[in-house]
């Protein structure tokens, strides 16, 4: 059934984008990335209170929101491997079922220390490396031209953040925050059987090789470029969307609730224009797009540094997640089109380099607030990688363009 789908697409016009690919599969991915997105930030909205359950330092509640980002990150390549060697359906449903056991684990034996936290937070980390196997599900069954479309829409399930901003602080005051993580797995288990049943795998996936081929584009230039490129659009997507609700509280003493209401808003305005990002990308090129990303983001994280008041730093944080957003879809507008052919383990690569630019952003966050007083040497400091991507980013786009922009015949 699956490759009739796919022959029929391929005889139909190569502008449509939904008559190119799986519709179903498309909808599977986002459900599945949206959902996981929602608890592998889960510690961030439910940090103020388990903070003051728990007594922690600035420096652990900076450490406790990061370490399901780091794990996340180095997850990512481990699923990008198992996408390419065993599929990515069956890939994404291991991940889930493990996600789901240990929050249910979690929640009934309870998390009474700092420790707890942390193995807590390296449990979620399955829930991030999502990723690595929603992206390739998504994007095998679409055609060079729409792949920023189909990565874009893939990928907005970063959404997802947005859900657990908005709901998780509210159910903590009502039920108590550990409560939280046992009433998170009914929605990841309904999105479980729909995933089951509206997913499949493209046909004409690659072959499996040899362990030690998967790593290959390491000793390309081009992959790690890519890879420092989504440190700092996702890295700051996902580092900010950890971190905000304790900037929120600490800073400008909101309750838990308003401070996630003010996260949901920021994190939304960077899922939202995700899908967009791609589809610029796909119109101006994904360098065009890049470029003004990470001057976009350097300018707006530098002045979050700087201000004082409530509006404007939500106004600036609204400002760099839009510009953030439309990066994360940017750069996957190119990864497919260098690597076509291990867009798997490239997934999961580029990916584990978006959640150590996250994990490092939420925890030198924590850092800056203990050791200075303030968050502000962390946001100047993640404004600097940004003008170094920006430099990083003039430097290869014309190398780029010739030698396999133009070979794609499409836009970078």
């Amino acid at each position: 059934m699956a490759t009739a789908m796919w022959n029929d697409a391929k005889d139909k016009p190569a502008d449509g984008f939904w008559a190119s690919g799986h519709t179903p599969t498309l909808i599977a991915a986002f459900l599945y990335f949206d959902l996981a997105f929602m608890v592998w930030v889960l510690l961030g909205p439910l940090a103020p209170d388990i903070a003051k359950a728990l007594a922690l330092t600035p420096a652990q509640k900076g450490l406790m929101v990061a370490v399901p980002t780091l794990a996340g990150a180095v997850l990512r390549v481990v699923n990008g491997l198992l996408v390419d060697r065993i599929g990515p359906k069956r890939s994404g449903a291991i991940s889930q079922i493990i996600v789901i056991a240990g929050l249910a684990s979690a929640w009934m034996l309870g998390v009474t220390s700092f420790a707890g936290t942390l193995a807590l937070g390296v449990i979620l980390g399955f829930a991030g490396a999502s990723f690595a196997i929603a992206l390739p599900l998504a994007s095998r069954w679409y055609p060079p031209e729409h792949q920023g479309k189909a990565m874009g829409l893939a990928g907005m399930g970063n959404s997802g953040t947005v859900l657990a901003a908005l709901f998780a602080p509210a159910l903590a005051k009502l039920f108590g925050w550990n409560a939280v993580l046992g009433l998170a797995c009914i929605p990841l288990t309904l999105v479980f059987v729909l995933y089951m049943i509206l997913a499949k795998d493209a046909p004409g996936a690659p072959a499996p090789r040899r362990l030690g081929e998967y790593l290959q584009p390491l000793r390309q230039a081009d992959a790690w470029w890519l890879m420092g490129f989504y440190a700092v659009t996702f890295g700051g997507f996902v580092g900010l969307a950890a971190s905000l609700p304790l900037y929120f509280t600490e800073r400008f003493g909101l309750t838990t609730v308003q401070a996630g209401y003010a996260t949901a808003a920021c994190v939304f305005a960077g899922s939202l224009v995700r899908p967009m990002g791609g589809a610029l990308a796909d119109a101006i090129g994904g360098v065009k797009a890049l470029m003004a990303v990470f001057a976009a983001a350097a300018a707006t994280l530098t002045g979050v540094a700087m201000a004082d008041g409530f509006a404007a730093s939500l106004a600036l944080f609204v400002l760099s997640m839009l510009a953030l957003g439309v990066g994360n879809g940017s750069v996957f507008q190119l990864v497919p089109q260098r690597f076509a052919a291990e867009i798997g383990v490239m997934t999961g690569l580029v990916g584990m380099a978006g959640g150590v630019g996250g994990f490092y952003l939420a925890s030198s966050l924590g850092l800056a607030k203990q050791w200075t007083g303030s968050f502000s040497g962390g946001f100047l400091i993640f404004a600097g990688l940004a003008l170094v991507a920006l430099t990083g980013l003039t430097l290869v786009k014309g190398q780029w363009r010739r030698r396999w922009g133009t070979a794609q015949g499409v836009r970078i």
